[in-house]
Order: C-alpha cells, then sequence, then structure tokens
C-alpha cells in the first residue's frame, strides 16, 4: 500500500500504482482540499486496474483525522472515556454513532476503510496514542471500540485494531524512534492484550506496531512470527488481514542491522505480515518495488479485495 503525491494523480504515481505488487493506495491531508476534490481523485486511482486498488486513510477523529472541510468534525477518542466515567449507559452509542458516521461519509466518497479504531490502552503518558486512546482500563475500552466497530460494520466498513500488541506502554513516538516496552507478556496479556481477546472475532484487520517488546522477543511485532503467528493468529485465534505500520518509520528502520527496505518487506512478510505500507518516501517504494521478488498469491489476493467496502 503506497501513498501520492497530491491533489491529482501525476505519470509517476500512475506508473507506480500500476505495478503488480501494488494492491491499495493510503491519502493523507496533502492529498485533499474539499470532498469533491477528492472525490474525484480517488475515482481516478480506482479506474487505473481492475479489480480496483484499495484506499484507506485515517480518519480516527481528534488529531488524527485528514479529510475535514465538508466532513464531520470527530471527537478523539479519549471524549468516549469521559463519556463513560460520566454515564456507561450512554457513551457506548456515542462511539457506534461516531464510527458510523465516519464510515459513511468515507464510503460515499469513495474510500473503502480508516484505519481504526486505535486499541491502544495507554499505561503510560504519552504524546503519539494520548487522547486516540478509548480508556485506560481495557475492560472499558473493549465495550467501547466494541461499539465503536459495530458502527463501522452497520454501514459496510472494516475495522482496523492498530497497534498490536499495543503503543500504550511507552512514551516514545515510533515515527520517530524505536521505543522499547520492558513488560513481560503477562502484563501486555492482562491490559494491552485484553481488548484483542475480548474482539478478536469483529475485528477485521490488525496493524502491527513498530515497537520492542524485548522480553517478549528480539524482533518488533512487524517482523516477528512469534507475534504474529504464535500471539496472534494461534493464541488469541485471530483470521483477518494483518498489515505493518509504515516501513519508513523510524522505528522500523532502527530495529535492524543493515538497512534495506527489501530486506524489511521480505522479513514482515515472512512474519505473517499481508500488506505493507510504505509512505512519503516514492524512492523507498521504487526500490521495494524493483527489488522484492515476491509471488502473487490469489488466494491473498481475494482476501484483501474482500477489505473494500460494501457499497
Amino acid at each position: 500500500m503506497l501513498d501520492v503525491a497530491a491533489l491529482s494523480l501525476s505519470d509517476d504515481d500512475r506508473q507506480r500504482l500500476m505495478h503488480p505488487l501494488v494492491g491499495g493506495v493510503i491519502l493523507f491531508a496533502r492529498n485533499f482540499s474539499d470532498r469533491d476534490q477528492v472525490t474525484s481523485l480517488i475515482s481516478e486511482i480506482k479506474q487505473l486496474r481492475n479489480p480496483s486498488l484499495l484506499i484507506a486513510v485515517d480518519q480516527e477523529g481528534g488529531r488524527v483525522q485528514r479529510f475535514k472541510e465538508g466532513f464531520t468534525q470527530l471527537p478523539p477518542a479519549a471524549q468516549f472515556g469521559e463519556a463513560w466515567d460520566n454515564d456507561k449507559q450512554t457513551a457506548p452509542m456515542k462511539a457506534y454513532e461516531s464510527a458510523r458516521t465516519m464510515a459513511s461519509e468515507l464510503i460515499e466518497t469513495g474510500v473503502d476503510f480508516s484505519f481504526a479504531p486505535v486499541f491502544d490502552v495507554n499505561s503510560k503518558t504519552n504524546d503519539v496514542i494520548g487522547d486516540r486512546s478509548f480508556h485506560r482500563d481495557p475492560k472499558v475500552a473493549s465495550e467501547l471500540l466494541g461499539a465503536y466497530i459495530d458502527g463501522m460494520h452497520s454501514v459496510g466498513m472494516i475495522s482496523v485494531a492498530k497497534h498490536f500488541p499495543g503503543h500504550g506502554g511507552v512514551g516514545g513516538d515510533s515515527h520517530h524512534c524505536l521505543p522499547v516496552d520492558a513488560r513481560e507478556l503477562k502484563e501486555l496479556d492482562e491490559h494491552d492484550l485484553q481488548p484483542y481477546r475480548e474482539l478478536i472475532d469483529e475485528v477485521d484487520a490488525v496493524m502491527t506496531a513498530h515497537i520492542l517488546f524485548d522480553k517478549c522477543d528480539s524482533q518488533i511485532p512487524t517482523f516477528s512470527r512469534y507475534w504474529i503467528k504464535d500471539v496472534l493468529r494461534d493464541q488469541l485465534g485471530f483470521e483477518g488481514i494483518v498489515f505493518s505500520d509504515d516501513l519508513t518509520m523510524q522505528g522500523a528502520i532502527d530495529s535492524m542491522d543493515n538497512y534495506s527496505v527489501v530486506k524489511q518487506a521480505e522479513q514482515a512478510l515472512a512474519a505473517g505480515c499481508d500488506m505493507l505500507l510504505v509512505c512519503n518516501r516514492p524512492d523507498i517504494a521504487d526500490e521495494l518495488l524493483a527489488g522484492l521478488e515476491y509471488k502473487l498469491s490469489e488466494k491473498l489476493s481475494g482476501r484483501l479485495q474482500r477489505l473494500g467496502a460494501v457499497r
């Protein structure tokens, strides 16, 4: 899954998106000026290929909302947690309605899914997650996340739980560094993994975290068979799609000796990732597409296509 440069497609964008290994596009705020423009851009992308490329965006609400003008201003997830603390009866419905609104507006423009909701349960003050987390109590977070997912599903949009197994226990931002979480699996299981345990059958896709849990494995989850196969697939019973977070983030780069995006991709695919994100670095995307030897699977392609929004 790649990005594009601006408000409309360039010749370089078109050439890149026609590569057989590309399966989707993630849009950013730079790709948006108004609703008509982004609808036109999405239509242009979807007309390039048959079956069409998947279109995704981060439209969580609060400070992580890429499309604004002409779209409902969505609250951050923490607002639903605050609502729960005041009134447990109405808070889940507020989460449901916000998710339904978000999903409806995106589907109308041609977007297939938002990378949402955030499953991270904060146990440490941090800037990168902060109010993107629904609640510090994993049981409360699970209740609200379940309602939010129901809202997405109600209009035909899949859910993507991020960032597995949890970004809420570190202060560092994996966009800019490699955070290290020194907790044992038992502590993670009792806190960060609880929403996954509660909702795994409702989750359609998962995005991995670029965090080193050094008491559990020597690799970050994106590159780890332990986290993806042993924990996510075998222990939790997840059967959906696994996305890597953006491979150009510093956490992913710093986790590897002798950095190479091709080596990153090979390791992520071997660990069990189904779709890799490469964003904001077209040079790196080109290097990956030129150097990655990967046999396309019709079965996986079919599973990925089912992520498309029901219209």
